[in-house]
């Protein structure tokens, strides 16, 4: 099976390096691909906004299967081209994109099915978000009702700063989302969707902002680890079966059923788990651990739900243990980073890649705002934290920064349902 997956971050060097486990995956390319990805996959340039373009690349390099792994292509309706030209195709078309690209639609498709989220208002005019604003608190949760890269959410008992944030985003013209604030600890919980057709990964633990100890402002994400020792089993069977099943569902009663991944955020409160939000795509970095531990062939899996076989497909199978995902991230990010550094140490074990390229002289400079990302595996996840941090250790960025707190909240047992 040859397959071209589409994006340049981590979490496409992690999906090709899940495909080139697969045997039954005979060739890999990438585009555009980074510093990392080249080395398993050939890439290619291309806008990977243009259905057209990629439709032609696909066609080009003769592929059984593409993957589109970052949320823009999607929303834009790049599966959607990539199908009518006949092309297997692992992402959503851009009507169930929506459940990621419009928060406010999410909500709305959430409110159809039945599933437990936040109280929302949506404000489209600047003249009515002081009166908005004063119907939530004391904890405000804003939202930027269009795609923001990870960044466009902040939750604040600062009312002024929550004030800010929405008169940014209207500004710029895009209504804002303002929410209950949903308490417990958060997972993220990736399901493999085809219509009706719903199979869960591990679940996992995002940290998004960008200091330790959950401070700062919020970023794409900053580490995440997996599987969750706080979280009980049955957990994640509520979260498919109340959750996910009924939002599938109401998206094929829509006439736009969703092919792809599905990913889940939520909180786990005292009245169970409430979605926090959908996004359309493997979420970055929480699949750099989930498929540290997947020993089910991947290609097969993503080639299933993508031709419509997924309820055909064995269960999948999983490794013993624990990963952690750490990200080492620019000078200045999430503001706007410094680039161009020469990193050293990019090439050693579990590293994935995300904003790398290469210079004139050949050398792997930062490009990007979180540079890449090193995974650590381990038969528990003290072990699987050691291995992150010391290959880490290894790598040098001039002005990167890193959390050093990646899990260890569940280590040390601070997190309880």
């Amino acid at each position: 099976m040859r397959v071209l997956v589409i994006g340049s971050g981590g979490r496409e060097h992690a999906l090709l390096l899940g495909l080139a486990a697969d045997p039954s995956v005979t060739e890999l390319f990438a585009a555009p691909g980074n510093a990392g990805t080249e080395a398993i996959a050939a890439s290619h340039p291309v806008d990977i906004a243009s259905g057209e373009a990629v439709a032609a690349l696909a066609r080009k390099l003769d592929v059984d299967l593409v993957v589109i792994g970052p949320e823009v292509p999607l929303v834009l309706g790049v599966a959607d081209a990539l199908r009518d030209a006949g092309i297997a195709t692992f992402g959503p078309g851009a009507a169930a994109a929506q459940i990621e690209g419009s928060k406010a639609f999410a909500k709305e498709v959430m409110a159809a099915a039945g599933v437990r989220t936040a109280h929302a208002e949506v404000v489209d005019n600047p003249a009515n978000l002081d009166a908005a604003l004063d119907r939530f608190g004391p904890t405000w949760v804003v939202k930027d009702d269009g795609l923001a890269a990870g960044k466009g959410v902040v939750v604040t008992t600062d009312r002024a700063k929550a004030r800010d944030h929405a008169a940014e985003c209207l500004e710029s013209g895009h209504p804002v989302l303002l929410e209950s604030f949903l308490d417990g600890p958060e997972v993220s919980l990736f399901c493999l969707v085809d219509g009706e057709t719903v199979v869960p990964l591990i679940p996992a633990q995002d940290h998004k902002r960008v200091g330790n100890g959950d401070t700062g402002p919020n970023t794409g994400g900053m580490g995440a680890y997996t599987p969750l020792p706080w979280l009980p089993d049955e957990t994640v069977a509520q979260i498919v079966e109340e959750i996910v099943k009924p939002v599938a569902a109401e998206l094929v009663a829509r006439g736009t059923p969703f092919n792809g991944l599905l990913y889940a955020g939520l909180a786990i409160g005292a009245d169970g788990p409430a979605v926090v939000e959908f996004n359309a795509r493997f979420g970055d970095p929480e699949t750099q651990a989930v498929l540290a531990l997947l020993k089910s062939p991947l290609g097969q899996a993503l080639y299933a739900t993508a031709t419509g076989a997924l309820a055909d497909l064995p269960p999948l199978e999983w490794d013993e243990g624990a990963a952690v995902t750490v990200v080492l991230a620019a000078e200045n990010y999430p503001a706007r980073p410094r680039t161009g550094d020469v990193i050293t140490g990019s090439e050693g074990e579990g590293i994935r890649h995300a904003g790398t390229a290469r210079n004139s002289d050949g050398q792997v400079v930062s490009a990007g705002g979180r540079v890449l990302a090193v995974v650590g595996t381990g038969p528990d996840l003290a072990a699987a934290r050691e291995q992150a941090y010391s290959r880490l250790a290894g790598v040098k960025l001039p002005g990167g920064h890193y959390r050093d707190d990646i899990g260890q909240a569940a280590l040390e047992g601070r997190i309880t349902v």
